[in-house]
């Protein structure tokens, strides 16, 4: 049995961490809130799942980031049977988050506004583990969460816009920051994984299932990028007032 194995089992890692986004989530309870967001019993809902990514993005992109460069046998040579025991470790760690914000979108029955969310998380998941147990694409799957670095600024931009909050030029200089940090982080990497793919691996099993997951996640990154253009560059074709903020809560 491989030594990462020995203190605990990838499922109570996975567990550890869903709880520990849960326990987060109730101390975040004794938070205030913005003004606009306690008017409304959705907008709180929201503002507190946030506040949550946040941490999992900061917590998981820079452990990625750190987690490649820590990797001296060059692991853009082999994402397929590379791996360390710290990013084994993280794949549990954002596995345990994302089934804790999946429970919390239904458990707070947000599952018809957050379906999209719902369906990454079950594919992020289900990817995940399948490179947890299996002990391949480790490598792969720590490039792919290159995104939560691009998620940080999405979801600070986000909370901005929730909350109303009188900060116009930090918006205006985070929407360029993101705009850039969305191509480094979440585009690039996406788009080498999905070249990667189909030139060296084998398009059977587990690598099949994997490129599906690949090329579904390809099309939801290029949906939401075209929402981000719209809403942050082209205000004209924005529509505002109600329809639009439930709109933004329910995307």
């Amino acid at each position: 049995m491989p030594v990462w194995r020995w203190w605990a089992p990838p499922w109570a890692r996975v567990l550890g961490s869903a709880l520990a986004f849960g326990g987060l989530r109730w101390a975040l309870r004794r938070l205030p809130l913005p003004a606009h967001v306690r008017l409304d019993a959705t907008r709180t809902w929201r503002w507190r799942n946030l506040l949550v990514s946040f941490a999992h993005s900061v917590v998981a992109g820079l452990w990625a980031v750190v987690g490649i460069w820590r990797i001296p046998e060059g692991i853009f040579a082999d994402l397929v049977h590379t791996s360390t025991p710290s990013g084994r470790l993280l794949m549990c760690v954002s596995a345990g988050y994302f089934i804790h914000d999946s429970l919390d979108i239904i458990v707070c029955h947000q599952s018809r506004a957050s379906w999209e969310y719902l369906v990454h998380h079950a594919m992020a998941v289900s990817g995940l583990f399948s490179a947890i147990y299996l002990d391949r694409f480790v490598a792969a799957a720590l490039v792919s969460l290159f995104v939560e670095v691009s998620n940080i600024f999405l979801t600070l931009r986000m909370m901005m816009r929730l909350g109303r909050l009188p900060f116009r030029a930090l918006y205006e200089v985070n929407k360029y920051v993101n705009l850039g940090v969305y191509f480094l982080f979440r585009l690039f990497p996406q788009a080498y994984l999905t070249w990667y793919f189909a030139r060296f691996v084998e398009l059977r099993g587990q690598g099949l299932f994997l490129m599906v997951n690949l090329v579904l996640l390809d099309g939801m990154i290029l949906v939401y990028f075209s929402r981000l253009l719209r809403t942050d560059f082209c205000p004209s074709a924005r529509k505002d007032g109600p329809e639009s903020e439930r709109k933004f809560l329910n995307d």
